[in-house]
C-alpha cells in the first residue's frame, strides 16, 4: 500500500508538474535575432545610358523600315576608257593611210561609165516612120525597124543584119535594092561598101554614131574623153557640127583641130 501510494504520488507529481508549466514537448527556436541574408542589387541606369539606348532603338527601327520598303541598288562601277596607244613619231612613216591604200567606192563608181537605160537609134531609109527611136538595152536591128513602123515594101532586108545588137546613138539605114548606104550610116549587116559602122568612105568617124572604141581612133582622144563624148551625145542629142566637141570636158581648140580632119557629123 505504501509502495503503490508512493508510485502514484510520483505520477501525480509528474503530471501535475507538466500541467503547471504548460510547455510543449517540441522546442521552438527564435530566428528573429539573426541577421537577414544578403541580396544583390542592380544599380539604376544613368540618363546618358537611357539616351544611348533610345538612339539605338531608333536606328534599328529605321533600318527595318528601309529594308522593308525596297532593296537598295548598288551603283554601277564606272567603266574605265582605255586611251589608244600612242605611237612614236617614226611609226607612221612610210605607212599609207586607209584612204591611200584603196580608192573609195564612190571613186570607183565614178570611173565606171553608167550603163544607158535606153538606146537611142536613128532609123532612116525604106521604113514607114523614119526617125529617132528609143529602145531598151539588148535590142537588135529588127526591133529598131519595128519601132520605126516596120520596113517598107521596097526595103532590101538582105542588106541588113536584123539580128545585130544595137549600139546607143547609131544610125541604121534601110536601103532599097541597088542603093548604097550613106557614108554616115551604121553598118546594116552583111558588110557594106561604106565600111565600118561609123566610118565614112573618106576614113572619117561620125561623132553621132561612133562607139567608144571608134572614137578613140581620133587624134588626142583616149578612153576617158571618148566616154565623155558618148555621155554628151546621150544627154544633149546628136552633134550638129564638129565644133560641138568644144562643149566636151577635156577637148580644147588645139585638140579640136587635130580631130577636125578625121571627124564628121
Amino acid at each position: 500500500m505504501g509502495a503503490q501510494g508512493g508510485t502514484g504520488g510520483r505520477r501525480r507529481g509528474r503530471t501535475g508538474r507538466h500541467r503547471r508549466t504548460g510547455q510543449p514537448l517540441i522546442e521552438r527556436r527564435d530566428h528573429s535575432g539573426q541577421s537577414p541574408a544578403r541580396r544583390f542589387s542592380v544599380p539604376a541606369p544613368s540618363p546618358s545610358a537611357l539616351v544611348g539606348i533610345a538612339v539605338l532603338v531608333l536606328i534599328a527601327v529605321g533600318a527595318i523600315h528601309l529594308s522593308g520598303s525596297g532593296t537598295a541598288v548598288p551603283p554601277e562601277p564606272e567603266t574605265a576608257v582605255e586611251a589608244p596607244p600612242q605611237k612614236a613619231p617614226g611609226d607612221d612613216a612610210g605607212e599609207p593611210s586607209p584612204a591611200e591604200e584603196a580608192p573609195s567606192a564612190a571613186a570607183q563608181d565614178a570611173s565606171e561609165p553608167p550603163a544607158p537605160q535606153q538606146l537611142v537609134v536613128h532609123v532612116s531609109g525604106a521604113v514607114d516612120e523614119p526617125g529617132v527611136v528609143s529602145l531598151p538595152p539588148g535590142s537588135r536591128v529588127d526591133d529598131a525597124l519595128e519601132a520605126a513602123g516596120g520596113p517598107g515594101g521596097e526595103a532590101d532586108l538582105s542588106a541588113i543584119n536584123l539580128a545585130r545588137p544595137l549600139q546607143d546613138g547609131e544610125h541604121i539605114h534601110v536601103p532599097v535594092p541597088g542603093e548604097e548606104p550613106p557614108a554616115s550610116a551604121a553598118e546594116t549587116g552583111g558588110g557594106s561598101p561604106a565600111g565600118s559602122a561609123s566610118t565614112g568612105s573618106q576614113g572619117q568617124i561620125d561623132l553621132n554614131t561612133a562607139s567608144a572604141a571608134e572614137l578613140e581612133e581620133l587624134p588626142g582622144v583616149g578612153p576617158a574623153i571618148a566616154q565623155r563624148i558618148l555621155e554628151h551625145r546621150e544627154k544633149n542629142g546628136p552633134f550638129t557640127s564638129v565644133d560641138g566637141l568644144l562643149e566636151v570636158s577635156g577637148i580644147g581648140p588645139a585638140t579640136l583641130e587635130k580631130i577636125r580632119e578625121r571627124a564628121t557629123v
